[in-house]
């Protein structure tokens, strides 16, 4: 069952990658066959989909339709037009914004937030928005672990080693792993100018575009706050944040239509509701579930903790480039989930403090996911955005941002948490 599970998975990927139109069906098709061979037990399907972040991405896509239509990202756009100076500019700046942002909320929200005014820049500049919300995207991803609360990843870390806000920041008087990402995210920025050195086009904005409604704006923000206020109260649902943002987008649908005194939109708002993504989240969701099931991920991190239990140096290493490779293609979630048990216990047999392995394990998981166009939530919201304006990104539009930034920031957080926690 497990080596037929294996070659599935793989089939999966291989189709992904060569037939890129067709992703939601080769997920939800692998997920099908997963439970009717009994991959998945039929019991454990409702677990093993993330309904938290299905909710999240339904909720925030409502909000931001309404936001989108109010041109509230029209009006950022020709914000930062006046900043920039040419289109690489603008493009880092928008970048270092999503990095800012999730470091404070999921990353999914993140995208959904900051893509529409990418989108609305490249609307205005005549440009092919790919790289963009591609680098949004990743930036997005880059910065979930710089505080608790950036990422889910983060909050499972803090809850099973008893870390606070503030030791992402300071933890047993050492700088913690904050500056690491930090480190990393500035590290990235030279990349970025080598990626789009091309886009020296000045830009400029000749006049800022007037806002029609502001409430959608305002929600918007109701939400970034609600969901740094839930991540500090202790034992909250599970699916907190999904909760939050479905609430908070019936609340803004009622409100439109009470302050408009029709339904048209709300209808918008559903109809544009892009559930391709959401089919193919669900798909990955039960394939992920299966595969961990079958033992794939217990055995991956098993190998790593077997082979480097000879040295601390060899062992941080493969925790760290391990989880980068495996979070390319796992959900991270179960990834990590399943590691931290193992590396408490083998530190406790090397009689050392598990800091370091935990560090290492964050960043390479979290920065993982930026390697392929699925590896991350973020990255399968932000594709679905695109081709929803009718833009395909392929896996090598995406590899081609998402490998440099990895690559980049995973040897600068790399070598900064050995100097600092070795």
């Amino acid at each position: 069952m497990k080596i037929f599970a294996l070659i599935l998975f793989a089939l999966m990927y291989v189709l992904m990658v060569a037939l890129p139109k067709h992703r939601p069906l080769y997920a939800v098709g692998t997920a099908v066959i997963y439970l009717i061979v009994g991959v998945l037990p039929l019991a454990r399907l409702p677990e093993a989909i993330n309904w938290n972040v299905l909710m999240m991405i339904a909720g925030t896509m409502i909000i931001v339709d309404y936001f989108i239509e109010s041109k509230m990202p029209n009006r950022l756009a020709d914000i930062l037009l006046e900043k920039s100076k040419n289109v690489m500019w603008v493009t880092i700046y928008m970048s270092l914004f999503s990095g800012v942002i999730s470091a404070f909320i999921d990353n999914v929200a993140t995208v959904l937030m900051v893509a529409p005014v990418g989108m609305a820049v490249c609307r205005k500049l005549k440009i092919n928005p790919v790289g963009m919300i591609l680098s949004i995207a990743v930036s997005s991803n880059l910065q979930g672990a710089a505080t608790l609360v950036g990422d889910t990843t983060s909050i499972m870390l803090g809850d099973y080693a008893g870390m606070n806000f503030m030791n992402f920041f300071w933890m047993r008087g050492r700088p913690g792993i904050f500056f690491a990402v930090e480190l990393g995210a500035l590290a990235t920025v030279p990349v970025m100018m080598v990626l789009f050195r091309r886009d020296k086009d000045p830009v400029e904005a000749r006049e800022r575009t007037p806002v029609e409604d502001r409430m959608p704006t305002v929600m918007l923000l109701v939400m970034v706050g609600a969901l740094i206020i839930a991540s500090f109260i202790p034992n909250t649902p599970m699916l907190i944040n999904g909760i939050i943002c479905c609430a908070l987008a019936l609340v803004t649908m009622l409100l439109d239509l009470l302050r408009k005194r029709k339904a048209g939109g709300a209808v918008r708002a559903v109809k544009n509701l892009d559930g391709e993504t959401l089919l193919l989240l669900l798909g990955l969701f039960v394939v992920i579930g299966g595969i961990t099931e079958a033992g794939l991920v217990d055995d991956f991190a098993g190998f790593i903790a077997r082979s480097g239990s000879g040295s601390l140096f060899w062992l941080y290493t493969l925790v760290v480039w391990g989880s980068v490779v495996i979070s390319a293609f796992v959900d991270n979630i179960p990834y990590v989930a399943t590691m931290l048990p193992v590396l408490a216990a083998v530190t406790r047999n090397l009689g050392i403090e598990p800091y370091l392995l935990y560090y290492g394990l964050l960043t390479g998981a979290t920065l993982g996911g930026n390697i392929t166009p699925i590896g991350a939530s973020a990255n399968i919201a932000a594709t679905g955005l695109l081709k929803k304006e009718g833009y395909e990104s392929s896996f090598g539009d995406f590899m081609r941002i998402g490998v440099p930034y990895t690559l980049t920031a995973v040897i600068v957080g790399y070598l900064y948490l050995w100097i600092v926690w070795a």
